[in-house]
């Protein structure tokens, strides 16, 4: 490094500190990137690498991006995983004695990017910090371009801290995580993270910690005397993910976090619990096959008019509420724009006008904000007067009530509107910013410049007249200034006074001492102006900053109305009810229908059905029928109408009562979990787990072909075991679809299950599915004619009908057990060795937890399989 050339050791210094990130280095009008970072960049960038003397015979790689669109750059980096490191020059180099001093003024990462162009404008960008140890884990996060910060924490066993953590990141979908080495212990649940939401995943030391400066640090970033003040006194684990998270923002943005000004703390009893696998399966915000929002829940419910109302929406499904009062609320508010379907359209159009309050005064926050975002926000605030019309115009107490809340914002627009002009430029520092009349000196000083283009054409008027050149003309570019142009035909004319500046292979270019005059009087007014209307735009900038905390709270106050009115136009659109809701676990659904299925159907009519659920003899309902004819859908369905009554929406049925849960779990489908080295079975087996473990008696259960994994006779084992510990233990309402046509037989010896099943038509060899569920069974799958349906040859098929008519013929023939009997055998799993009966003995059931009872009963089929083939 002796070697180097001084401004590559100042590079490599920087860099040192900076490790982990790809170093932006200013020099001049570009950013530089040198050695390893070159070649990350140039290959992710897409831009060519060169080489660079760095002294002592060293060639650096070296690649750069100019410095006005490096954000477009920067942002590719951080979207492919990159945190970037920008390295400004501190001084003017024009005026710096020797090297000019250099340093880093912000780290740009995953998440704590703010572009606009990059994020999702209806979707955070939440950074999360999790602090976890042997008794508890605290888990704050923060949208750094919004400003909404929230905090919870968990007094629990690291085993189900872990659970607690994929739970909530699974709700939070963070872009990047903040973690002590604790937290990294649990490889199964660092996998999972990593293959369902893959963050970006800092590291810090726990020996680190001072847990007085993070207090104080807290207490200082947010102004208050007492953490009480925000909710945090006494919540250790939060404090202690907040004070990292804080200050992690405060190493990485080195600026003003004024949008950061308050922190939601919540426990998680307050909110419907949704795992990351009911997430997934009951496709709430993207589709499993396509992964996309056509198709998912999301997509059906928004219909709002701003960006931040989407963010809202999308939160609120995240966190479905548990309190009937605060759900009726938004109900009825709901109903009141049903109600007045001319009002809810004015309210909708009023909206589409407003631009993203939060992310706006984001920018403005941070300082990077430019005179167009300024100009978006007067926009914005300009709309409030007409909205806070509507509702004061509504006659309805509610909204009048809302109206007269939401401040008007008057001192922001009237400053934004007499100072920046309409439709600014995206620069900041080439002027053309601000209004005439907004400052005295800026107008004198604009007034020069208009004057001096006078001049500059009543002087070319005054010399073509004096010295005959009739084509000739003043031009000016930044590196030669004002000049006279004369082409080779008249040089003959060109007078003693006009002093040559340079020569051009048809025409030379000439000043004069009045032109110089002009020229200085013009430049130096411009060059003034420039630097005004900056200092100008940076003071203005500062003025609204200042308002921020009111612009927040009108941006929640509009974004409230925005979702509210997003479930009021899909409630009229599609017919939707107002659900009762009650606390006395009555689950009752009248014609109700799937609200994605029914929306994107193309040709028929979707068919309705009834949902009866109680706490006594309707808990558990267990489904029968062929594939095909509607299971799953009619399971999603009363999941999803749940969901949506929680949420404050509208239900698509004829009549809803619905009963508050506190979670709803979902098994439906199979999938390898290859990248994490798991079976089909043993994802099933972790999710059935996951549910035992975690429902209560006030969960919705929704298990959709449990046991399909396995062997027959091992498959059949566990469903009934399942079924039986829920109805016996969980007392769950569970909806269990099967195959398994044994299982029916429990609604005669378990308390609370009920047996239901799909229609079926049956014509010849042909069947219709009537899409319609009641009560009863069946012990036909119709597998055949399914496959029949789906295409298969029909030799296939008529050779599949004839292996079936061996098989059951053999089977009727070999079988000597009654139903009964059978029944028996499985509840004692007797498989008539007397080893093994002796080793069930010595189980004590009562201290076995669900899943190890599963995977113990797992173990003993396996080994009477080994035994049957010894025999």
């Amino acid at each position: 490094m002796d070697n180097l050339t001084p401004m590559m050791k100042q590079y490599k210094a920087i860099k040192e500190k900076y490790k982990d990130t790809i170093l932006f280095f200013r020099l001049g009008d570009f950013y530089e990137m040198f050695f390893d970072d070159a070649i990350i960049a140039s290959k992710e960038l897409e831009i060519a690498l060169t080489h660079r003397e760095a002294g002592g015979n060293v060639k650096a790689p070296m690649c750069g991006v100019p410095h006005h669109v490096s954000d477009v750059y920067v942002s590719k980096l951080v979207k492919n995983g990159y945190k970037v490191a920008i390295c400004e020059q501190l001084e003017d180099p024009t005026l710096a004695k020797g090297l000019v001093d250099r340093d880093v003024v912000r780290v740009i990462t995953p998440g704590t990017i703010t572009d606009t162009n990059v994020l999702d404008e209806k979707s955070n960008n939440y950074l999360v910090s999790i602090y976890l140890d042997e008794t508890g884990v605290g888990l704050s996060y923060v949208d750094s371009s919004t400003g909404e910060m929230y905090t919870t924490e968990s007094l629990r066993e690291e085993n189900e801290s872990y659970s607690f953590i994929l739970d909530e990141l699974g709700k939070i979908f963070p872009s990047e995580l903040v973690c002590n080495e604790k937290f990294l212990e649990n490889k199964k649940i660092i996998k999972t993270i990593k293959n369902r939401i893959n963050p970006y995943i800092n590291i810090y030391n726990t020996e680190q910690i001072n847990k007085s400066n993070w207090n104080n640090l807290i207490m200082n970033h947010f102004n208050i005397d007492n953490l009480e003040e925000i909710g945090l006194e006494g919540k250790m684990y939060s404090i202690l993910s907040t004070g990292k998270l804080l200050d992690y923002l405060y190493e990485t943005q080195k600026d003003s976090l004024n949008h950061i000004n308050n922190i939601e703390f919540y426990t998680i009893d307050e909110f419907m619990i949704l795992d990351i696998n009911t997430r997934i399966n009951l496709e709430i915000h993207e589709t499993i096959m396509t992964r996309q929002k056509k198709g998912a829940l999301l997509w059906l419910l928004d219909k709002t008019s701003t960006a931040m109302g989407g963010r809202l929406l999308k939160n609120w499904l995240e966190q479905p509420l548990l309190n009937i009062n605060e759900i009726e609320k938004r109900q009825n508010m709901v109903q009141l724009f049903v109600d007045d379907i001319i009002l809810m359209d004015q309210i909708k159009d009023c909206l589409k006008e407003i631009y993203d309050l939060e992310r706006l005064i984001g920018k403005i926050s941070y300082g990077n904000c430019n005179a167009r975002d300024l100009f978006s926000l007067k926009i914005s605030i300009g709309m409030i007067p007409e909205l806070k019309k509507l509702l004061l115009q509504s006659n309805k107490k509610e909204f009048i009530k809302l109206g007269m809340e939401i401040d008007s914002l008057n001192e922001a627009y009237e400053l934004l509107d007499k100072s920046i002009v309409d439709n600014p430029p995206i620069s900041v520092k080439e002027g053309g910013l601000i209004k005439l009349g907004y400052d005295k000196n800026l107008d004198d000083l604009k007034k020069v410049s208009t004057i001096g283009k006078e001049w500059l054409a009543n002087l070319e008027t005054e010399e073509k007249s004096k010295t005959g050149i009739k084509n000739l003309k003043i031009g000016f570019n930044k590196k030669s200034g004002y000049y006279f142009e004369v082409t080779k035909s008249n040089f003959n004319l060109v007078p003693d006074y006009f002093v040559r500046r340079q020569t051009l292979t048809n025409s030379e270019r000439y000043y004069t001492d009045r032109l110089k005059e002009i020229e200085s009087k013009i430049l130096g007014a411009e060059d003034r102006i420039v630097d005004i209307e900056y200092n100008l735009f940076q003071d203005i900038r500062n003025k609204v900053n200042k308002q921020t905390h009111r612009i927040q709270r009108v941006s929640k106050q509009i974004s409230e109305i925005d979702v509210i009115n997003s479930f009021s136009q899909v409630a009229y659109s599609n017919n939707y009810v107002k659900p009762k809701l009650n606390n006395r676990g009555i689950l009752n659904i009248i014609e109700g229908r799937h609200p994605v299925v029914e929306a994107t159907m193309i040709d028929g009519v979707f068919v309705p059905n009834n949902t009866f659920m109680d706490n006594k003899s309707n808990r558990v309902q267990i489904i029968t029928g062929p594939n095909m004819a509607g299971k799953s859908t009619y399971m999603r369905q009363v999941a999803i109408i749940t969901l949506m009554a929680q949420i404050g929406s509208f239900v698509p049925a004829k009549e809803a009562d619905i009963c508050i849960v506190d979670r709803i779990f979902t098994r439906i489908g199979a999938s390898d979990n290859l990248s994490q080295g798991e079976s089909t079975f043993m994802v099933e087996m972790n999710e059935v787990a996951n549910i035992i473990e975690n429902a209560t008696k006030n969960s919705l259960i929704i298990l959709d072909e449990v046991g399909r994994g396995t062997s027959t006779y091992d498959g059949l084992s566990i469903a009934w075991s399942v079924i039986e510990h829920i109805a016996k233990n969980i007392k769950a309402k569970t909806l269990f679809a099967t195959h398994y046509h044994e299982l029916i037989e429990l609604e005669e010896s378990l308390e609370g299950v009920k047996n239901l099943t799909i229609l079926v038509e049956e014509k010849g060899d042909e069947v219709i599915f009537l899409r319609k569920i009641v009560e009863g069974s069946t012990n036909k799958s119709y597998g055949i004619q399914v496959a029949k349906l789906a295409g298969i040859d029909n030799k296939i098929i008529d050779r599949a009908n004839e292996i079936l008519f061996q098989i059951e013929e053999n089977h009727k023939s070999s079988s000597t057990y009654s139903t009964s009997d059978y029944s028996q055998q499985l509840n004692f799993l007797d498989y008539k060795k007397d080893y093994l009966i002796e080793k069930i003995n010595n189980f004590d059931i009562s201290k076995l937890t669900p899943i190890e009872a599963i995977n113990i009963l797992y173990e003993l089929t396996e080994e009477a399989k080994k035994l049957k083939e010894r025999a």
